[in-house]
């Protein structure tokens, strides 16, 4: 776990579930002694040089030239991300697509609607709020690798 510790806000969840799981085997500790320990466990001699040397800033989930896959209206994808703008302070992304194939967004075998690029919403986990009328999110998305462009 104190590997994927990248932030002071990664930091604080880690000692709120140390000291949740040390109280739960009947060995309470305070709130300080928790962050002190995962200092520890992250090298630092204290939670201050902790606190002080962890970014502030939170995960950015997706950068320009990241590869990512998943659904777009329910279709498979493979892509490459072309711009990313933050919205409600992290909250959600904009995110402009490009797709390694076209991807058919019509569902109807009469006709086709081939998208090539796609600029969409999605929440800091890659899924859209947006929803089709059965009610899948209009994005799926993940990050599968990086690239610089």
């Amino acid at each position: 776990m104190s590997s994927q510790i990248t932030n002071r806000a990664q930091a604080k969840a880690r000692a709120r579930e140390l000291r949740a799981g040390l109280s739960a085997a009947g060995t309470p500790i305070s709130h300080s002694e928790s962050l002190e320990r995962v200092a520890r466990e992250l090298g630092y001699r204290d939670w201050n040089t902790a606190s002080a040397r962890l970014s502030n800033a939170p995960e950015i989930p997706l950068q320009v030239g990241d590869l990512v896959a998943g659904r777009y209206l329910k279709q498979p994808f493979t892509g490459r991300v072309l711009a990313v703008k933050e919205l409600f302070g992290g909250a959600a992304f904009e995110v402009t697509i490009q797709f390694d194939a076209p991807v058919d967004v019509v569902e109807f075998e009469s006709f086709s609607n081939l998208r090539t690029r796609v600029t969409i919403t999605v929440s800091a986990s890659g899924i859209s709020q947006a929803r089709t009328s059965d009610g899948a999110p209009h994005m799926i998305l993940e990050r599968t690798g990086a690239e610089i462009i």
